[in-house]
């Protein structure tokens, strides 16, 4: 009887580490990907926007395992401040003082699991902000909490 209590005490743990090492607990270390390499993708670098009017932001989001939200920030580089995570450089206007400048946050949550996301979303340009430069940054989150940053230098006109 004791042998019995010993060999089922020993087949227990013996299925608990099996179960513990499968391949569906493997931790993610990678970045997700901002990709706006597709011809439809808005803005790219050095993209020029018209106060007023409405753009329609555009890329693709994609994760190894499940992708979690992204967040995008319009705002002002009036004083040549940079996020560039881009290698050319747009012609920037003079240094100068905002007065009315844009600034535009907003988040949102991914659907539960998906691996690829194609982002779609519609922003109004205020007619009576202050034109010139301006950075948009997309921030993208993955489920682990691992985040990538693409940085845009854009032209409100």
């Amino acid at each position: 009887m004791k042998k019995t209590k010993i060999l089922f005490t020993v087949l227990i743990h013996v299925y608990i580490l099996a179960s513990c090492s499968s391949d569906h607990n493997e931790i993610d270390t990678e970045y997700p990907v901002i990709d706006i390499s597709a011809t439809n993708a808005f803005p790219i670098q050095c993209s020029e926007i018209i106060r007023g009017q409405k753009i329609t932001f555009r890329a693709k989001f994609t994760d190894n395992v499940a992708l979690g939200s992204y967040s995008l920030d319009i705002h002002h580089n009036f004083d040549h401040h940079t996020h560039s995570t881009e290698v050319n450089n747009c012609t920037a206007d003079p240094v100068k003082k905002p007065v009315n400048p844009l600034l535009y946050i907003n988040s949102v949550t991914i659907v539960n699991g998906e691996k690829n996301y194609e982002a779609v979303q519609e922003i109004n340009i205020p007619a009576d902000i202050d034109p010139g430069d301006y950075h948009f940054m997309i921030r993208l989150t993955d489920k682990e909490g691992w985040q990538t940053i693409k940085g845009l230098s854009i032209k409100i006109l």
